[in-house]
């Protein structure tokens, strides 16, 4: 059967990354400019908390990733790329040989590990493990040291048998370093229930279960050791539904402590109370392995409004956990685009109302908007596996819900990842191509503006026993079936992903989406972007903004398909599972609303065309995406994971038309960009200065250099100490 073949022959396109990825540097000098002194220093003392963090992603990426970096930061640290490549050269490395061996150790740094940030699949250097290792042994590092390391890691940095090839929970689905190598789908649950008993957060655990069956729970902390306090009460051996759990703190000890002392460097930087008030909290958080601390922390942080520097640290996004539980480290500093704000926070006057236009009853949207702040930030530090072009935070549902929430469009991601290039768009028809590449852009800022402040900011949640629930039952009908509304309704301490688990990221970036794409069809919306009503065309209801915003979004589904494995019918990717779901929505509607033409392209190879007829966007494809909404909405609200789950796995669905489209899509797909980043540091001077790179593979490998030391036994320590538990 294909499944068997696939197996046993992985596809080299999807494990290596080719040499002509892009390689775009994220611009922020000027903004970084502006800054105070005072300002500069907070901004310093935060990068380095976040970036000391963020070798945990190494950590919580796959056994062999904290021993490639150290290899790596060793031979790099010892001499200039350019240097090490000359010295390979002499000893008979080819040029395109230099130019792989580079381009894995960039990838390598952008993701924070071997494993692809967006779609979760292994990378491997596309050159010959011997001829790679003529290049690591080229330089000044010293050879006992790079030998070791080479004999450690090599082996793993190659292997792709079909466990290995994605992340993954269990031994038919992928690998996963939240959990031991021994644990699947059951044990994550199991513990699940177990941790929501005893009311204690998974954001920063990890799940080991040992030979007799029992299990130990890891909390990340500084220190380890039962205490007084909260999460020191909790640890000891605990038994559970016949199960030992032994919970544990301590986990990636020396890491946190370091982001720990970083945070506590910044104290004297901060601009206000709440700063000062939120550091502490983070403090404590990191110091004890206390997510209660961090909320305590992400609440001083929504009343920071409008800072100079904006950051937001610690286990944040679930993506990664295959369970979708387990929050992966994140800690980012920015410098707030006064201009560009302005515009979302026009966005944010005009929520209230723009709320009312969404498809479901005032029952099932917040009580109070509580006004977030909205704005756009240049990033100077982004430390974890991927850079998202905007983000709505906390992720706790009852600060979300009840006490509000921020909002921010990274602006310099935004500009450097979506920028038109020179080649054709693939899949989009020749007619809309301008079009396309002239407004892609400006559209995505739209979309990243209703989604994050609108989508993720909207909707309402209902717990068991609440007075809100009773009220909702007794005096509002079910939207779907017009009967009287029983739950199922969330349980007391249950959260949103712990109740959708493993498919909630990517339902809730779809109901983010389908929100985007609702919502930008309003003149009110656009305005605030300055679109102006004479931007439209077709049926006269339709801007250009808009058009071009919806093909966005067909032509994400579509391209989604490449993040959809057949051999385990898994997705990889939330956003584009979520996209791909749009995309089935939109063909459903019929009418001709979508069509996915097969097509033979310039080169004479199978292409596909993107028919999106835009005369029935306001019409067809609104009522459309309107009743999904509503769907998505109500379900949501209501915590019936059991409708809700029929309903978006069964759109999420790869039948065989769709499975012949994504060979194409396969065929034809173009590598992500790659991010450098710029680093911030002290110069000689005794000032904090930022460092800019050149956008390519020796600007990524060469800033990575600079932001750490050449070794860390530490990391290696800790390294070692996971090994046996979670390699496969």
């Amino acid at each position: 059967p294909r499944n068997c073949k696939m197996a046993s022959h992985p596809d080299m396109s999807t494990h290596t990354i080719p040499t002509d990825t892009s390689v775009v540097v994220l611009e922020a000098t000027k903004a970084f400019e502006l800054l105070q002194p005072k300002e500069k220093e907070y901004a310093l003392a935060l990068s380095l908390a976040s970036w000391e963090g963020a070798k945990i992603c190494l950590l919580q990426t796959s056994p062999e990733a904290a021993a490639i970096f150290s290899l790596l930061q060793l031979v790099f640290s010892a001499q200039p790329v350019a240097v090490l490549v000359s010295a390979a050269k002499a000893k008979g490395l080819t040029d395109i040989e230099a130019e792989q061996a580079l381009m894995f150790a960039a990838a390598f740094y952008g993701n924070v590990g071997n494993y692809k940030s967006f779609g979760d699949t292994k990378f491997v250097p596309a050159l010959a493990p011997e001829r790679f290792k003529l290049l690591l042994t080229a330089g000044a590092a010293d050879e006992a040291k790079v030998a070791a390391l080479w004999s450690e890691c090599v082996a793993r940095m190659y292997s792709l048998p079909p466990r290995q090839r994605q992340l993954g929970l269990g031994s038919e689905s992928g690998i996963s370093t939240y959990f031991s190598a021994n644990c699947g789908e059951a044990d994550a649950n199991h513990a699940g229930r177990f941790m929501e008993s005893l009311g204690l957060s998974p954001y920063n655990t990890r799940l080991f279960k040992n030979g007799s069956g029992g299990y130990t729970i890891l909390i990340a902390s500084e220190i380890d050791g039962e205490g007084a306090d909260e999460v020191g009460q909790l640890v000891r051996k605990h038994s559970f539904e016949g199960s030992s759990f032994t919970i544990r703190r301590g986990d990636y000890s020396a890491l946190m402590g370091r982001s720990v002392a970083a945070l506590r460097s910044a104290l004297a930087h901060a601009a206000n109370e709440e700063q000062k008030a939120m550091l502490n909290c983070y403090i404590e958080s990191f110091r004890l392995g206390s997510i209660n601390a961090h909320k305590a922390g992400s609440r001083y942080w929504i009343k920071d409004k409008g800072p100079a520097v904006e950051s937001y640290i610690g286990f944040i996004e679930s993506y990664r956990d295959p369970s979708g539980a387990r929050g992966e480290w994140e800690g980012f500093v920015a410098c707030v685009n006064r201009e560009t704000s302005r515009k979302f926070q026009a966005l944010v006057d005009a929520a209230e109302e723009l709320l009312t236009l969404m498809p479901w009853p005032t029952a099932f949207e917040k009580d109070e908007f509580l006004r977030p702040d909205f704005t756009s930030l240049e990033v100077l530090a982004f430390g974890s596996s991927g850079v998202p072009a905007g983000i709505n935070i906390p992720n706790y549902d009852d600060i979300r819900q009840n006490e509000g929430f921020k909002n921010v469009s990274l602006g310099n991601v935004l500009a450097a990842s979506y920028g038109a290039g020179e080649k054709p768009v693939t899949f989009i028809r020749s007619d809309d191509q301008e079009l396309f590449k002239k407004l892609k852009g400006e559209a995505f800022e739209v979309q990243v503006g209703i989604h994050e402040l609108l989508g993720h900011g909207s909707g309402k949640m209902y717990h068991a026993g609440t007075d809100d629930a009773a009220k909702l039952a007794a005096e509002t009908l079910h939207p779907l079936t017009n009967a009287k509304i029983s739950g199922p309704w969330y349980s007391p301490g249950a959260t949103w992903d712990t109740t959708f688990g493993k498919i909630a990221s990517s339902y809730e970036e779809c109901r983010a989406e389908c929100a985007g794409i609702y919502l930008c069809l309003e003149q009110a919306v656009l305005s605030v972007f300055g679109s102006s009503p004479e931007a439209k065309e077709g049926d006269g209801t339709t801007t250009d903004i808009a058009y071009i915003n919806w093909l966005l979004m067909v032509r994400a589904g579509l391209t989604g398909l490449e993040f959809y494995t057949p051999a385990t019918k898994g997705w990889r990717q939330a956003h584009m599972r979520a996209r791909y779901v749009i995309l089935r929505v939109l063909l459903e509607a019929g009418h001709g609303l979508v069509q996915l033409e097969r097509t033979t392209g310039s080169d004479g190879k199978p292409d596909v065309e993107i028919s999106l007829d835009r005369s029935l966007i306001s019409s067809k494809g609104k009522e459309a995406i309107g009743n999904f909404l509503l769907k998505l909405q109500v379900h949501k609200s209501l915590g019936d994971f059991d409708a809700g789950s029929a309903m978006f796995e069964s759109y999420s669905e790869v039948p065989d038309e769709m499975l012949k489209l994504r060979q194409i899509v396969m065929d034809r797909k173009e590598p992500r960009k790659l991010l450098v980043q710029p680093h911030v540091f002290r110069d000689d001077q005794g000032d904090v200065a930022m460092r800019t790179f050149e956008a390519s593979a020796a600007g990524m490998i060469e800033s990575f250099v600079a932001r750490f030391p050449a070794e860390d036994d530490q990391l290696l320590e800790l390294y070692h100490q996971d090994l046996p538990l979670v390699a496969d």
